[in-house]
Protein backbone atom coordinates (compact mmCIF):
# COMPACT_ATOMS: atom_id res chain seq x y z
CA UNK A 1 0.00 0.00 0.00
CA UNK A 2 1.15 3.87 -0.24
CA UNK A 3 1.65 5.42 2.57
CA UNK A 4 -0.40 8.56 1.33
CA UNK A 5 -2.67 7.43 -1.54
CA UNK A 6 -2.21 10.12 -4.09
CA UNK A 7 -3.42 7.60 -6.88
CA UNK A 8 -6.82 7.11 -6.00
CA UNK A 9 -7.58 10.29 -5.09
CA UNK A 10 -6.69 11.77 -8.90
CA UNK A 11 -8.33 8.67 -10.20
CA UNK A 12 -11.39 9.90 -7.99
CA UNK A 13 -11.06 13.69 -9.63
CA UNK A 14 -8.98 12.87 -12.93
CA UNK A 15 -11.81 14.68 -15.26
CA UNK A 16 -12.56 18.07 -13.35
CA UNK A 17 -8.50 18.32 -12.40
CA UNK A 18 -7.98 17.36 -15.84
CA UNK A 19 -10.54 20.33 -17.06
CA UNK A 20 -9.25 22.58 -14.14
CA UNK A 21 -5.61 22.37 -16.07
CA UNK A 22 -6.68 22.40 -19.64
CA UNK A 23 -8.27 25.94 -19.18
CA UNK A 24 -4.89 27.38 -17.73
CA UNK A 25 -3.29 25.61 -20.82
CA UNK A 26 -5.88 27.85 -22.93
CA UNK A 27 -6.02 30.99 -21.66
CA UNK A 28 -2.18 30.77 -21.35
CA UNK A 29 -1.84 33.26 -17.64
CA UNK A 30 0.24 30.83 -15.82
CA UNK A 31 1.26 33.66 -13.35
CA UNK A 32 -1.58 35.27 -11.54
CA UNK A 33 -4.09 33.89 -13.92
CA UNK A 34 -8.09 33.77 -12.62
CA UNK A 35 -7.60 30.84 -10.87
CA UNK A 36 -5.36 32.02 -8.25
CA UNK A 37 -8.11 34.94 -7.00
CA UNK A 38 -10.93 32.35 -7.61
CA UNK A 39 -9.00 29.76 -5.02
CA UNK A 40 -8.23 32.80 -2.43
CA UNK A 41 -12.25 33.63 -2.83
CA UNK A 42 -12.61 29.80 -1.65
CA UNK A 43 -10.21 29.03 0.64
CA UNK A 44 -11.10 32.31 2.98
CA UNK A 45 -14.68 31.56 2.49
CA UNK A 46 -13.94 28.04 3.69
CA UNK A 47 -11.85 29.06 6.92
CA UNK A 48 -14.15 32.54 7.27
CA UNK A 49 -11.37 34.61 7.42
CA UNK A 50 -11.71 38.15 5.33
CA UNK A 51 -7.91 37.43 3.22
CA UNK A 52 -6.15 34.33 1.83
CA UNK A 53 -3.56 35.25 -0.25
CA UNK A 54 -2.05 32.56 -1.84
CA UNK A 55 1.77 31.98 -2.20
CA UNK A 56 4.54 29.66 -3.42
CA UNK A 57 4.89 27.62 -0.97
CA UNK A 58 3.96 26.52 3.13
CA UNK A 59 6.96 27.62 3.76
CA UNK A 60 7.28 31.13 1.74
CA UNK A 61 3.82 31.77 3.86
CA UNK A 62 5.77 31.93 7.40
CA UNK A 63 8.44 34.33 6.01
CA UNK A 64 6.00 36.75 3.87
CA UNK A 65 3.90 36.73 7.29
CA UNK A 66 6.83 37.84 9.52
CA UNK A 67 8.08 39.99 6.70
CA UNK A 68 4.64 41.66 7.08
CA UNK A 69 5.05 41.96 10.79
CA UNK A 70 8.00 43.90 10.22
CA UNK A 71 10.46 41.59 12.11
CA UNK A 72 13.65 43.33 13.15
CA UNK A 73 17.10 41.97 13.23
CA UNK A 74 17.50 40.20 16.90
CA UNK A 75 13.36 39.83 16.99
CA UNK A 76 12.05 36.79 18.82
CA UNK A 77 9.46 34.40 17.67
CA UNK A 78 8.40 31.70 20.34
CA UNK A 79 8.05 28.77 18.74
CA UNK A 80 7.80 24.67 18.66
CA UNK A 81 11.45 22.45 18.54
CA UNK A 82 9.05 19.21 17.35
CA UNK A 83 8.78 20.64 13.69
CA UNK A 84 9.25 20.34 10.42
CA UNK A 85 12.92 22.68 10.27
CA UNK A 86 10.89 25.12 7.61
CA UNK A 87 9.00 27.21 10.73
CA UNK A 88 12.33 28.04 12.39
CA UNK A 89 14.38 28.33 9.24
CA UNK A 90 11.93 31.16 8.25
CA UNK A 91 12.47 32.58 11.47
CA UNK A 92 16.29 32.97 11.17
CA UNK A 93 16.04 34.22 7.52
CA UNK A 94 14.12 37.06 8.50
CA UNK A 95 16.31 37.94 10.66
CA UNK A 96 14.88 36.67 14.24
CA UNK A 97 15.55 34.52 16.82
CA UNK A 98 13.82 31.46 17.06
CA UNK A 99 12.90 30.99 21.50
CA UNK A 100 11.86 27.24 21.60
CA UNK A 101 8.94 26.26 24.19
CA UNK A 102 8.38 22.56 24.73
CA UNK A 103 5.47 20.37 23.71
CA UNK A 104 2.38 18.72 25.23
CA UNK A 105 3.74 15.36 25.69
CA UNK A 106 0.21 13.66 24.72
CA UNK A 107 -0.93 16.25 21.52
CA UNK A 108 2.95 17.23 20.50
CA UNK A 109 1.95 20.63 20.05
CA UNK A 110 3.40 23.26 21.80
CA UNK A 111 2.32 23.51 25.23
CA UNK A 112 0.72 27.11 25.95
CA UNK A 113 1.29 27.20 30.03
CA UNK A 114 4.87 27.53 28.75
CA UNK A 115 5.10 30.01 26.69
CA UNK A 116 4.10 33.14 29.01
CA UNK A 117 7.52 32.49 30.73
CA UNK A 118 9.56 32.46 27.37
CA UNK A 119 8.44 35.95 26.52
CA UNK A 120 10.97 38.67 27.08
CA UNK A 121 10.67 42.50 25.63
CA UNK A 122 12.85 41.20 22.31
CA UNK A 123 9.42 39.05 21.62
CA UNK A 124 7.38 39.75 18.39
CA UNK A 125 5.65 36.96 18.05
CA UNK A 126 4.52 33.53 18.61
CA UNK A 127 4.48 30.51 16.05
CA UNK A 128 2.49 27.61 17.55
CA UNK A 129 2.46 24.35 15.22
CA UNK A 130 -0.82 22.88 14.82
CA UNK A 131 1.06 19.71 14.33
CA UNK A 132 -0.13 16.11 12.59
CA UNK A 133 -3.41 18.09 12.02
CA UNK A 134 -4.55 19.20 15.49
CA UNK A 135 -4.72 22.78 16.22
CA UNK A 136 -2.68 24.14 18.87
CA UNK A 137 -4.23 25.29 22.08
CA UNK A 138 -5.05 29.21 20.01
CA UNK A 139 -7.42 30.59 22.67
CA UNK A 140 -4.51 30.53 25.49
CA UNK A 141 -2.18 31.51 23.03
CA UNK A 142 -4.01 34.44 21.76
CA UNK A 143 -4.80 35.43 25.48
CA UNK A 144 -0.69 35.39 25.97
CA UNK A 145 0.00 37.46 22.82
CA UNK A 146 -2.83 40.10 23.57
CA UNK A 147 -1.63 40.91 26.87
CA UNK A 148 2.08 41.05 25.46
CA UNK A 149 1.31 43.15 22.39
CA UNK A 150 2.31 40.18 20.64
CA UNK A 151 1.02 39.00 17.04
CA UNK A 152 0.44 35.21 16.70
CA UNK A 153 0.95 33.02 13.21
CA UNK A 154 -0.54 29.46 13.33
CA UNK A 155 1.87 27.50 11.25
CA UNK A 156 -1.42 25.08 9.55
CA UNK A 157 0.81 23.05 7.26
CA UNK A 158 -0.66 20.22 8.52
CA UNK A 159 -3.99 20.73 9.77
CA UNK A 160 -5.97 22.84 6.98
CA UNK A 161 -9.36 21.43 7.70
CA UNK A 162 -9.48 20.94 11.27
CA UNK A 163 -11.70 23.23 13.46
CA UNK A 164 -10.68 24.36 16.75
CA UNK A 165 -13.71 25.48 19.19
CA UNK A 166 -15.71 26.21 15.94
CA UNK A 167 -13.20 28.27 13.72
CA UNK A 168 -11.25 26.57 11.07
CA UNK A 169 -7.48 26.43 11.44
CA UNK A 170 -5.89 29.09 9.83
CA UNK A 171 -9.05 31.70 11.19
CA UNK A 172 -7.44 31.67 14.49
CA UNK A 173 -5.24 34.14 15.21
CA UNK A 174 -3.19 36.60 13.67
CA UNK A 175 -2.04 35.00 10.48
CA UNK A 176 -3.01 31.42 10.06
CA UNK A 177 0.00 30.16 7.40
CA UNK A 178 -0.74 26.20 5.34
CA UNK A 179 0.90 24.46 2.63
CA UNK A 180 -0.55 22.44 -0.57
CA UNK A 181 2.60 20.62 -0.70
CA UNK A 182 1.08 17.30 -2.18
CA UNK A 183 0.91 15.29 0.95
CA UNK A 184 -1.00 17.61 3.08
CA UNK A 185 -4.87 17.68 3.57
CA UNK A 186 -5.15 19.73 0.50
CA UNK A 187 -2.38 19.18 -1.78
CA UNK A 188 -1.69 20.53 -5.18
CA UNK A 189 1.29 18.71 -7.53
CA UNK A 190 3.84 20.48 -6.56
CA UNK A 191 4.30 23.47 -4.16
CA UNK A 192 2.18 26.10 -3.25
CA UNK A 193 0.63 27.43 0.06
CA UNK A 194 -1.46 30.42 1.64
CA UNK A 195 -1.80 33.06 4.18
CA UNK A 196 -4.95 33.77 5.58
CA UNK A 197 -5.72 36.63 8.07
CA UNK A 198 -8.65 39.19 8.55
CA UNK A 199 -6.25 42.65 9.06
CA UNK A 200 -6.96 44.52 6.03
CA UNK A 201 -3.44 46.01 5.88
CA UNK A 202 -1.48 42.90 6.87
CA UNK A 203 -2.89 41.25 3.81
CA UNK A 204 -2.14 43.97 1.45
CA UNK A 205 1.48 43.67 3.25
CA UNK A 206 1.28 40.01 2.01
CA UNK A 207 -0.06 40.61 -1.29
CA UNK A 208 3.08 43.14 -2.26
CA UNK A 209 5.91 41.12 -0.56
CA UNK A 210 4.75 38.11 -2.44
CA UNK A 211 5.35 39.87 -5.63
CA UNK A 212 8.93 41.59 -4.56
CA UNK A 213 7.35 44.30 -2.66
CA UNK A 214 5.08 46.04 -5.19
CA UNK A 215 2.27 47.75 -4.10
CA UNK A 216 1.90 48.84 -8.37
CA UNK A 217 4.07 47.52 -11.68
CA UNK A 218 7.57 48.73 -10.70
CA UNK A 219 6.79 50.38 -7.85
CA UNK A 220 9.23 48.28 -5.01
CA UNK A 221 7.45 49.80 -1.90
CA UNK A 222 9.21 47.67 0.25
CA UNK A 223 10.84 44.70 0.60
CA UNK A 224 9.67 41.60 -0.90
CA UNK A 225 9.90 38.07 -2.26
CA UNK A 226 9.45 36.11 -5.53
CA UNK A 227 6.47 33.93 -3.81
CA UNK A 228 3.65 34.08 -5.74
CA UNK A 229 2.01 30.79 -6.34
CA UNK A 230 1.57 29.37 -10.04
CA UNK A 231 -2.27 29.24 -11.46
CA UNK A 232 -1.41 25.43 -12.72
CA UNK A 233 -1.36 24.76 -9.26
CA UNK A 234 -4.28 27.16 -7.83
CA UNK A 235 -5.88 25.25 -10.95
CA UNK A 236 -5.42 21.98 -9.40
CA UNK A 237 -6.44 23.12 -5.44
CA UNK A 238 -9.74 23.96 -7.27
CA UNK A 239 -10.25 20.70 -8.80
CA UNK A 240 -10.05 18.94 -5.60
CA UNK A 241 -12.78 21.29 -3.82
CA UNK A 242 -15.63 19.74 -4.40
CA UNK A 243 -14.11 16.55 -2.89
CA UNK A 244 -12.56 18.44 -0.12
CA UNK A 245 -14.98 18.15 2.67
CA UNK A 246 -15.89 14.29 2.08
CA UNK A 247 -12.00 13.80 2.52
CA UNK A 248 -11.54 15.71 5.76
CA UNK A 249 -14.70 13.34 6.92
CA UNK A 250 -13.11 10.46 5.87
CA UNK A 251 -9.93 10.98 7.85
CA UNK A 252 -11.88 12.17 10.83
CA UNK A 253 -13.33 8.65 10.81
CA UNK A 254 -10.09 6.97 9.71
CA UNK A 255 -8.60 8.24 12.96
CA UNK A 256 -11.53 7.20 14.96
CA UNK A 257 -11.54 3.84 13.55
CA UNK A 258 -7.92 3.50 13.98
CA UNK A 259 -7.80 4.81 17.77
CA UNK A 260 -10.64 2.43 18.24
CA UNK A 261 -8.80 -0.88 16.32
CA UNK A 262 -5.27 -0.01 18.17
CA UNK A 263 -6.64 0.30 21.51
CA UNK A 264 -8.25 -3.52 21.25
CA UNK A 265 -5.13 -4.79 19.63
CA UNK A 266 -2.20 -3.50 21.18
CA UNK A 267 -3.37 -1.91 24.59
CA UNK A 268 -0.52 -0.71 25.98
CA UNK A 269 0.06 1.23 22.59
CA UNK A 270 0.66 5.18 23.15
CA UNK A 271 -1.43 6.94 21.05
CA UNK A 272 -1.84 11.03 20.35
CA UNK A 273 -4.36 12.77 22.58
CA UNK A 274 -7.28 15.05 20.98
CA UNK A 275 -8.50 17.31 22.83
CA UNK A 276 -12.14 17.46 23.28
CA UNK A 277 -12.69 20.84 21.74
CA UNK A 278 -10.83 20.48 18.59
CA UNK A 279 -10.60 18.05 15.77
CA UNK A 280 -7.75 16.35 14.01
CA UNK A 281 -7.45 15.78 10.46
CA UNK A 282 -4.89 13.26 11.05
CA UNK A 283 -2.09 14.69 8.09
CA UNK A 284 -0.17 12.17 9.44
CA UNK A 285 -1.67 9.15 12.05
CA UNK A 286 1.15 9.40 14.47
CA UNK A 287 1.54 6.95 17.59
CA UNK A 288 5.08 6.36 20.08
CA UNK A 289 6.77 3.09 20.07
CA UNK A 290 9.93 2.07 21.88
CA UNK A 291 12.61 0.86 19.70
CA UNK A 292 11.73 2.15 16.58
CA UNK A 293 13.81 1.31 14.15
CA UNK A 294 13.16 -2.51 14.58
CA UNK A 295 9.50 -1.90 14.41
CA UNK A 296 9.01 -0.13 11.23
CA UNK A 297 11.53 -2.96 9.54
CA UNK A 298 9.43 -5.44 10.75
CA UNK A 299 6.34 -3.36 9.13
CA UNK A 300 8.19 -2.74 6.07
CA UNK A 301 8.67 -6.81 5.79
CA UNK A 302 4.52 -6.95 6.22
CA UNK A 303 4.21 -4.57 3.41
CA UNK A 304 3.42 -1.76 5.54
CA UNK A 305 5.51 1.67 5.01
CA UNK A 306 5.65 4.09 7.51
CA UNK A 307 7.91 7.33 8.10
CA UNK A 308 8.74 8.88 11.30
CA UNK A 309 8.07 12.90 11.58
CA UNK A 310 10.27 14.24 13.32
CA UNK A 311 13.48 12.23 14.41
CA UNK A 312 15.42 14.86 16.07
CA UNK A 313 13.74 18.34 17.64
CA UNK A 314 15.58 21.43 15.93
CA UNK A 315 17.62 22.13 18.57
CA UNK A 316 19.00 19.20 18.25
CA UNK A 317 19.57 19.77 14.48
CA UNK A 318 23.11 21.44 13.71
CA UNK A 319 21.61 24.38 11.86
CA UNK A 320 19.20 25.61 14.98
CA UNK A 321 21.79 24.24 17.97
CA UNK A 322 22.62 27.52 19.41
CA UNK A 323 19.22 28.67 20.16
CA UNK A 324 18.56 26.32 23.06
CA UNK A 325 20.62 23.78 25.33
CA UNK A 326 20.99 20.09 24.14
CA UNK A 327 18.87 19.17 27.29
CA UNK A 328 16.17 21.75 26.88
CA UNK A 329 12.74 20.29 25.73
CA UNK A 330 13.00 17.02 27.08
CA UNK A 331 9.11 16.34 26.02
CA UNK A 332 10.23 17.25 22.23
CA UNK A 333 13.66 15.28 22.80
CA UNK A 334 11.39 11.98 24.04
CA UNK A 335 8.74 12.39 20.92
CA UNK A 336 11.41 12.44 18.65
CA UNK A 337 12.86 9.39 19.80
CA UNK A 338 9.42 7.20 19.98
CA UNK A 339 6.92 8.62 17.16
CA UNK A 340 5.89 6.51 14.04
CA UNK A 341 3.10 7.64 11.36
CA UNK A 342 1.09 5.25 9.66
CA UNK A 343 -0.72 5.02 6.34
CA UNK A 344 -3.64 7.69 5.99
CA UNK A 345 -5.08 9.18 3.64
CA UNK A 346 -8.78 9.49 2.85
CA UNK A 347 -8.75 6.40 0.45
CA UNK A 348 -7.40 4.27 2.67
CA UNK A 349 -9.77 0.67 2.50
CA UNK A 350 -11.04 -0.65 5.94
CA UNK A 351 -8.74 -3.39 4.57
CA UNK A 352 -5.59 -1.62 4.60
CA UNK A 353 -6.01 -0.47 8.02
CA UNK A 354 -6.77 -3.70 9.38
CA UNK A 355 -3.62 -4.48 7.63
CA UNK A 356 -1.38 -2.04 9.27
CA UNK A 357 -2.99 -2.55 12.69
CA UNK A 358 -2.51 -6.49 12.73
CA UNK A 359 1.00 -6.14 10.94
CA UNK A 360 1.79 -3.29 14.26
CA UNK A 361 0.49 -5.72 16.50
CA UNK A 362 2.55 -8.57 15.51
CA UNK A 363 5.63 -6.17 15.32
CA UNK A 364 5.27 -4.94 18.24
CA UNK A 365 4.44 -8.74 19.96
Amino acid sequence: MDFIDLKSQYAALRDNINARIQKVLDHGQYILGPEVKEMEQALAAYTGARHCISVASGTEALLIALMALDLKPGDEVITSPFTFAATAEMIVLAGGVPVFVDIEPDTANIDASLIEGAITPRTKAIMPVSLYGQVADMDAINGIAQRHGLAVIEDGAQSFGATYRGSKSCNTSTFGCTSFFPSKPLGCYGDGGAIFTSDDKLAQACREIRTHGQSQRYLHTRLGVGGRMDTLQCAVVLGKLDRFEWEIRRRLELGHAYRAKLSAAIPSLQLLAVRDDRDCVWAQYTVFVDDRDAVQARLKAAGVPTAVHYPRPLHHQPAYAQYAKAEDCPHSIAAAARVMSLPMSADLSEAQQEQVVAALSAALA
